[in-house]
């Protein structure tokens, strides 16, 4: 335990290293990075920038999204030149036609959703499930996006209520707790569509 209490020290150490010259930019890096390659600490770095910088919290939510977003791309691109073999090795069949049918249905809120979560969820798949069932770019970035904003603007309140011990808080309930915290997030999303619904067609009904 040490020994891995050591490394993963010296790991850290090593991705402030590198983040400390980017200033604010560190966290639009470490998100690009974290979607384009492998997995990184991205959620504590965007709650020590957070905590450190309360003031500019926004901003760094919105260039955590952005560097989100556009780490996806090379991704993108892989799913778009024929990644449907690459997915069809990783998932099952049922999981890969269970993918194209939620993409079928909605495209937006079958990338968007996954989105919002935190690992373990593969949101790696998904990404390139959306370019192998051809969605279109635009509504691509859009959803990680969208997505993205409600998990980093979440982590960055928490941050700043309970400080950035939260991260590794809300990395424990949502690994021993995943259906619960999937079910809690999949309401609160659906009564925010339903409330959006609402108000487009009360909007129509008032301007006719």
């Amino acid at each position: 335990m040490k020994a891995i209490g050591h490394i993963l020290a010296r790991y850290t150490a090593w991705i402030w290293g590198l983040l400390a010259p980017l200033g604010i930019w560190g966290v639009f890096v470490i998100a690009f990075a974290d979607s384009a390659l492998l997995g990184m600490p991205v959620d504590a770095v965007v709650a020590a920038y957070v905590y450190n910088d309360r003031r500019h919290f926004l901003l760094y939510v919105i260039l955590a999204c952005a560097g989100s977003a556009l780490g996806s791309l090379p991704l993108y691109i892989i799913g778009y030149l024929g990644g449907e073999k690459v997915l069809r090795k990783r998932i099952s069949e049922e999981r890969f036609l269970k993918i194209h049918r939620s993409f079928e249905r909605h495209e937006f809120w079958a990338l968007m959703f996954p989105a919002m979560l935190p690992p373990p969820l593969p949101f790696k798949l998904f990404v390139l499930g959306a370019a192998v069932f051809e969605m279109r770019f635009s509504d691509f970035l859009a959803a990680i996006f969208a997505g993205r904003f409600v998990r980093f603007a979440t982590l960055a309140l928490l941050t700043l209520w309970f400080g950035p011990q939260v991260v590794e808080l809300a990395g424990h309930l949502f690994r021993q707790h995943f259906y619960w915290v999937l079910g809690v997030m999949a309401g609160a999303v659906l009564v925010w569509a339903l409330r959006r619904r609402s108000k487009a067609r009360t909007g129509v009904l008032n301007n006719h």
